[in-house]
């Protein structure tokens, strides 16, 4: 695994001298964005404690008002159930417990998906993590897909093939249809008990495999098992260091804790398994998915995931399985892949509610409700929240920034010292400059991917 990050990072040129050189600069960089954050919270926190008799007086002449009152009373009721959500997520994630590898001779035959799209040399990576996989050579087949690349992508996978002491099928499809159809081609060519897929800018680890697929023999009503995604070039630039830390929070603590109930939201694309049987019951439903009258071409990852729920089958999250994958590193991008999963969240919040109150499971019922409720508040509440922090931005400017940053503060501490406690201290800071960056730069995405839900572009492609 060592040899196979150090040739990634010979491809991407962090091992030269100007390389190392830029990345030195931007390291200082980083250290003063980092200090500046700081300070810049502990100043918001020491104004908002200054405006503790103004904000009284403001509450109280709020208060005069019946408007005033549903305000606050409904602010505080949101703020409540918020708090109450993640103290039960945080129940949940204590009693997380990943499942354990089984032994060589119970491990199922599997399945290796890997989809490409103008990857160039980094499908080859992939391919090769695959290949050096801690797992029985005869139990597992390897399906490559150039869905139509313009550039050497094709290359790199007939490479791989010729190299790999192992069979590879591959496949070329004659023009870019999508992941979605390059997976569907996949999943119907494919002989495995378990399917697996992994996006082709990933490299998984020796035991990925073997740790992912064994939920599948240990517990029978397991559907569908999502992988622990970290961040592969998080030495890229700030985006990723920030990142980095949203990541392992989103997959370690949210996830852990969904998986407790069987819940898991979203099996990624980057690393998730899924039981055959489950896969082929959602197929004809899944690759023609339909909202608005418009084919489904985003968000593969998320709806089959939903599609799996709905039969009653458990999806889960396997700490041990880890798969580090390429993010963005320039802020096009990131709104893109944001905008993306953001319109994915939408649709399938809304395919959810069909079956979500419904006996669509034998146990465990209750906790995925809670979960839905959760995301249908985000997403009624995205407008009235933006048009709120304007209304408040435009007439108390200096109230609002003091608050708002105390609040983030607050929330980005959670995620610094749940970081902090199984890596390390300085990367952990990095929660700070993400929730600022969110705040001012991001908070605008999520009612945008509403209000253009339909539109299916992959855009970052």
């Amino acid at each position: 695994m060592e040899t196979l990050c150090n040739k990634i990072c010979d491809y991407y040129g962090w091992r030269n001298t100007k390389s190392s050189k830029r990345i030195k600069s931007l390291k200082k960089q980083e250290f003063g964005v980092l200090i500046g954050v700081q300070i810049l919270m502990f100043s918001a926190i020491y104004v908002f404690n200054d405006f503790h008799p103004y904000i009284e007086e403001l509450h109280f002449r709020r208060m005069e008002t019946i408007q005033g009152r549903i305000l606050i009373y409904f602010l505080f009721s949101l703020l409540l159930f918020q708090v109450m959500f993640l103290i039960y997520m945080a129940y949940q994630f204590i009693k997380y417990k990943p499942v354990e590898s089984v032994s060589n001779d119970r491990l199922p035959d599997c399945t290796i998906i890997v989809p490409a799209y103008n990857e160039g040399e980094l499908v080859y990576h992939t391919l090769k993590s695959v290949a050096d996989s801690n797992y029985p050579l005869d139990r597992l087949e390897i399906i490559a897909i150039d869905d139509g690349s313009k550039d050497d992508t094709w290359d790199w996978i007939v490479k791989a093939k010729n190299e790999i002491n192992h069979e590879v099928t591959i496949f070329k499809q004659p023009q870019n249809k999508g992941k979605r159809h390059a997976l569907y081609r996949g999943f119907t060519t494919g002989r495995g008990e378990v399917f697996i897929t992994i996006d082709s800018d990933s490299i998984i680890e020796k035991d990925t495999i073997r740790n992912l697929v064994s939920p599948f023999v240990i517990k029978p009503d397991c559907g569908a098992v999502a992988g622990n995604v970290k961040v592969l070039n998080k030495n890229q630039g700030m985006i990723p260091r920030m990142l980095n830390v949203s990541f392992v929070f989103s997959f370690e603590f949210i996830r852990a804790a969904q998986s407790t109930l069987g819940f898991v939201l979203c099996t990624p694309g980057a690393l998730s398994a899924y039981r055959k049987d489950a896969m082929l019951n959602s197929l004809d439903t899944w690759i023609n998915q339909q909202f608005f009258g418009r084919f489904a071409t985003i968000g593969e990852d998320r709806a089959m995931t939903n599609l799996i729920l709905k039969q009653g089958y458990d999806v889960l999250f396997q700490r041990d399985a880890n798969v580090l994958t390429n993010i963005p590193i320039k802020f096009k991008n990131l709104h893109k892949m944001f905008t993306r999963w953001g319109r994915s969240n939408v649709r399938e919040t809304w395919m959810m509610s069909r079956f979500v109150f419904r006996n669509f499971r034998a146990t465990h019922k209750t906790g995925p409700r809670f979960i839905f409720i959760n995301q249908w508040i985000k997403l009624l509440l995205a407008y009235p929240l933006v048009l709120l922090m304007f209304y408040f931005f435009l007439t108390h400017p200096v109230l609002y920034l003091s608050s708002a940053l105390t609040s983030t503060f607050i929330f980005s501490s959670i995620q610094m010292l749940f970081f902090t406690r199984k890596y390390n201290f300085i990367d952990s800071l990095w929660a700070y400059p993400y929730s600022i960056f969110y705040l001012f730069a991001l908070f605008w995405i999520f009612p945008f991917s509403i209000a253009t839900v339909k539109n299916g572009g992959w855009l970052t492609r």
